[in-house]
C-alpha cells in the first residue's frame, strides 16, 4: 500500500549553501550545449518561441535557450539561482523571464510552445503530485508541443546502478553520501555531508522517487501526453536498461 510520505518537500531546501556550488560542477557546458541542441532540434523551436523551464537551478538551459533567440520562463523555489539568472539575462538583454515559486503552486496565464523539466527535478516528488505537476504542465502546453524529462531514477537505472555510500571532493569540498533504497513508495533517501576545508559542515536530506518507465508513462497517458522516445544520450542514442542518464520525450495530444 503506497503512502504518502512528504508533508513538506525535504527537498525545497536542498539546493542552498553549499550545494549551489556542487551543482555547477556535476554538468560541464558541452553537456548543456549538447542537451539544448537536443531540445531545440526535437521540438522544432524557433527564434521567438516558448519555452517554459521548470525547476530551472542556475539556468544553465534557460539562459543558453535564450541566447539563441528563445522566449524562456524560468521557475524556480531558491531565490539565489532565480535572482542570478535575472541579472545574467538583464545583463546580455536576454529573453528570460523569471518566476520563483514552488513549482506545485506555479500559476502561469500563457501557452509554451516546448517545456522541460532536466536534472532528475521531476523525481523529488510523488505519484499524487507528480499528476498534480504534469497536469499543470499538460494545460500550459500548445497541442504538440514536446516535454523534455531528464532523469537518472528510472527503475531502469537505480537498480543496476544504486550505491548505499558515495564520496568525492569537488574543488575544497569533500562530498559524502549515505544512501537507502526504500519501498512503499519505491524511493532512495539519501543523507548528504558536505565537508569543506575550511567552515562547518552541511548536511542535507534528499528523496528521489523512482518510478519505472512503464509508471511514468501511465502518468504521463494520464496528463494528456504520449511517450515518443527515450534516449541514453540526447537526440543519438536510444535509452537501454542500465544507463546511467535517461532522456524522456513526450508529446502533448
Amino acid at each position: 500500500m503506497a503512502t504518502n510520505i512528504r508533508s513538506e518537500n525535504i527537498n525545497n531546501s536542498f539546493f542552498d549553501g553549499y550545494y549551489k556550488d556542487i551543482w555547477r560542477h556535476i554538468f560541464p557546458e558541452k553537456t548543456t550545449q549538447a542537451e539544448v541542441d537536443f531540445i531545440i532540434e526535437e521540438a522544432k523551436l524557433k527564434s521567438g518561441q516558448q519555452i517554459l523551464d521548470l525547476m530551472c537551478g542556475f539556468g544553465r538551459h534557460s539562459l543558453e535557450l535564450a541566447n539563441r533567440g528563445i522566449n524562456v520562463t524560468a521557475v524556480d523555489n531558491l531565490p539565489d539561482y532565480i535572482n542570478e539568472i535575472k541579472g545574467k539575462a538583464a545583463t546580455k538583454k536576454l529573453p528570460v523571464e523569471v518566476i520563483c515559486t514552488d513549482i506545485l503552486e506555479m500559476q502561469i496565464d500563457q501557452e509554451f510552445d516546448a517545456v522541460i523539466c532536466m536534472g532528475n527535478s521531476l523525481q523529488f516528488f510523488n505519484e499524487e503530485d507528480s499528476i498534480r505537476i504534469l497536469s499543470n504542465i499538460s494545460a500550459h502546453l500548445k497541442p504538440g508541443g514536446k516535454f523534455f524529462i531528464n532523469t537518472w531514477s528510472l527503475t531502469e537505472i537505480a537498480v543496476k546502478n544504486f550505491k548505499d555510500k558515495s564520496w568525492s571532493r569537488i574543488g575544497e569540498l569533500l562530498f559524502l553520501t549515505d544512501s537507502k533504497f526504500l519501498f512503499h513508495p519505491t524511493r532512495i533517501e539519501t543523507v548528504s555531508t558536505i565537508i569543506p576545508d575550511k567552515g562547518d559542515r552541511e548536511e542535507k536530506r534528499a528523496i528521489d522517487f523512482i518510478y519505472s518507465i512503464s509508471e511514468m508513462e501511465a502518468m504521463l497517458n494520464k496528463t494528456g501526453f504520449q511517450l515518443k522516445e527515450i534516449y541514453s544520450i540526447p537526440g543519438k542514442k536510444q535509452f537501454t536498461i542500465g544507463e546511467p542518464r535517461a532522456y524522456i520525450v513526450a508529446e502533448k495530444l
